[in-house]
């Protein structure tokens, strides 16, 4: 359904309802305000179509030009566009409030690794059963963790409690 709108963005040749079009000929040279009917001559001598540039100027802005190509660049732009973005994800480590070095060792190298990648990280901490009444344990860890990655990273979101976890979320610095 989208396609087909894009495909009708520009109208051409005997679909332009304007009387007189302001022209712009082949090699981009300014022609000026010409009759529609002869501005379709001159496209059809040179073998290229007229395309309605900008329909809301007065009077509308029209180009002698090969439509078929003109889209195809189009495309090929768009797509180009397209390859550049980057979706930046939200990563996830989780953690528990008696850590061990190791573990949190493994876990620091996989944040730094996630940080580096552009993407965002959000460190969970965990409690279960009577890990509740320290909640200052995780927050000393999630303290930690901000400590070793502020030259990645800035926090978007401090540490908060939710239900029975504690939770930070980091962006990395551009």
């Amino acid at each position: 359904m989208a396609s087909a709108a894009r495909e009708e963005e520009y109208k051409i040749n005997g679909r332009i309802d304007a009387h007189e079009v302001r022209l712009v000929g082949p090699e981009g040279e300014m022609i000026g305000v010409v009759p529609l009917r002869e501005a379709l001559t001159r496209a059809d001598e040179v073998g290229l179509d007229l395309v309605e540039i900008s329909p809301t100027a007065r009077p509308p802005v029209c180009k002698i030009l090969d439509y078929g190509k003109f889209k195809y660049e189009a495309q090929k732009k768009a797509n180009a566009a397209r390859k550049k973005q980057r979706v930046i994800e939200i990563k996830e480590i989780k953690m528990r409030p008696g850590i061990d070095d190791n573990d949190y060792g493994i876990k620091m190298k996989k944040v730094r690794e996630f940080l580096d990648e552009g993407d965002k990280v959000k460190v969970t901490m965990r409690f279960r059963g009577r890990e509740m009444a320290h909640q200052h344990l995780a927050m000393e860890i999630l303290e930690k963790v901000r400590g070793e990655v502020s030259d990645l990273a800035k926090v978007e979101q401090m540490p908060k409690l939710e239900g029975r976890q504690m939770v930070m979320v980091m962006a990395p610095i551009k």
